[in-house]
């Protein structure tokens, strides 16, 4: 009994998650994560950090353009390359989506 609650609630949470956060992450796991993950500090901030101190303009001006907007986020330099022109707009949107998502987080 005890094994098929835990198999329907599995079940209901997959069928339940959404597509595009999925989508965002495999966007993340991609291009994001050899120096982001999801909770703690890598070589760059962590996804939760950058929630909860970024708005979505912020979040997606760095992603496009990094040195455009290094300073106007307060740092020193960037060694973010740029993904403007490597990720299509929606992809942007899916991993600003997926980043958002660990909002509180921290």
């Amino acid at each position: 009994m005890k094994k098929t609650i835990i198999s329907v609630l599995v079940l209901c949470n997959i069928l339940n998650a959404s597509p595009e956060l999925n989508t965002g992450e495999k966007v993340f796991k991609a291009y994001c994560w050899g120096c982001h993950h999801q909770t703690s500090v890598a070589f760059g901030p962590s996804f939760a950090q950058m929630a909860n101190k970024r708005t979505i303009g912020e979040i997606q001006g760095h992603i496009i353009s990094p040195k455009a907007m290094y300073k106007q986020l307060g740092h020193k330099r960037s060694v973010m390359p740029a993904f403007g022109d490597k990720l299509s707009q929606k992809e942007i949107d899916l991993i600003t989506e997926f980043i958002l998502s660990f909002k509180g987080a921290i």
